[in-house]
């Protein structure tokens, strides 16, 4: 398989194959931009089914962070990495520091956070190491406290200020009271969404893979648990994706009721093309990379003296984002994903 020749290499500027024997590492590092700052992304460990898996998704969500960095007004570039394995049976100190010297080789180009499959204490352990990772700061809460550098709930805050949005553009509505809600995935980012839904009258309907985030959705929140495959025919208003990519495809679309496709995951087409069926079925669509940039904001405010209410102020300001590009995309008569990916553009390749 030729890398150059993958539609999703999309002028990457640079990708590095990781391997180590001693520690079992295989992991693959992509830098898509840099115009704009060092590329900062997450880490995800994932048992993937093959190699060329691998490479697509770690592609595709490196190109993403370069597009939410710019839009996000941020002076990073985009980047991410995954390693190759399952994290609950795979993970070791000794697969940990093969990753970090890995890091360390790039000299800074490439900055790794916490994603699927790694945590906090994964980068604090790797900060050890190299000095080439983020979100491993300790963080004031609104109630004095502290929280870790996890940056999933701005991700979540991010999230459900761009559901308002999506909601006030397409139903017409300030208030999510009574607003219908699907999430799919209710694990940190998810449940916290569908805590800040339901804090705002929302109706929920959840799903995940995991039963023990079932069972705290439906106790807690009232939520109504529907089995995976059910949960994108459900009479919703909104439709969440708060799980893995690609779930909007040729196969999901047409079971979709929702009016709204607005949710926390990365790279929720399945190709871009979905995007114009959406909007040819009168489905609005949140482009994942404006409504879920919280997270890489978070770290950034963490990089640069973490000041909690410019950080909040920023995160709010997904709300406008969305809404310029929502009434852009109904003037211009274009998907929504093209015209914010034209708004990106215009900024990174300067």
């Amino acid at each position: 398989m030729s890398v150059f020749s993958l539609r999703d290499f999309a002028d990457h500027e640079q990708v590095v194959f990781v391997s180590d024997d001693a520690s079992g590492l295989k992991a693959i590092i992509a830098v898509h931009n840099s115009n704009l700052g060092p590329a900062l992304g997450g880490c995800r460990m994932w048992p993937y089914a093959s190699e060329e898996e691998a490479i697509h998704d770690v592609l595709r969500l490196s190109r993403g962070m370069t597009y939410k960095s710019a839009l996000a007004g941020l002076k990073l570039g985009g980047g991410k990495s995954v390693i190759i394995g399952n994290p609950r049976t795979d993970k070791s100190p000794a697969l940990l520091d093969a990753f970090a010297r890995a890091l360390n080789n790039l000299n800074g180009r490439y900055i790794a956070a916490e994603d699927s499959g790694t945590s906090v204490a994964d980068m604090k352990y790797l900060a050890e190491r190299t000095a080439h990772v983020a979100g491993i700061v300790d963080k004031p809460t609104d109630g004095g406290g502290t929280r870790s550098g996890d940056p999933s709930p701005a991700t979540a805050l991010g999230t459900f200020v761009g559901i308002k949005a999506a909601v006030k553009a397409q139903l017409g509505r300030d208030s999510l009271d009574g607003v219908r809600v699907a999430v799919q995935g209710v694990g940190n980012v998810g449940f916290d969404l569908a805590q800040q839904l339901h804090a705002a009258g929302a109706k929920l309907w959840v799903t995940d893979i995991h039963q023990d985030n079932l069972s705290r959705a439906e106790a807690e929140l009232g939520a109504v648990v529907v089995a995976p495959d059910a949960i994108y025919g459900q009479d919703v208003d909104v439709f969440a994706p708060c799980a893995l990519g690609a779930v909007i495809n040729d196969q999901t679309i047409p079971q979709l009721k929702a009016r709204i496709v607005a949710g926390a995951s990365n790279n929720q087409l399945a190709e871009a093309r979905h995007g114009s069926e959406l909007m040819r079925r009168g489905i609005l669509y949140a482009p994942d990379y404006v409504i879920n940039a919280g997270g890489i904001i978070d770290v950034y405010y963490e990089r640069t003296g973490f000041d909690r209410a410019a950080l909040l102020a920023h995160v709010e300001g997904i709300y406008g984002t969305l809404l310029e590009i929502f009434e852009r995309a109904s003037t211009e008569q274009r998907p929504t994903g093209e015209v914010a990916d034209a708004l990106a553009e215009s900024r990174f390749k300067r």
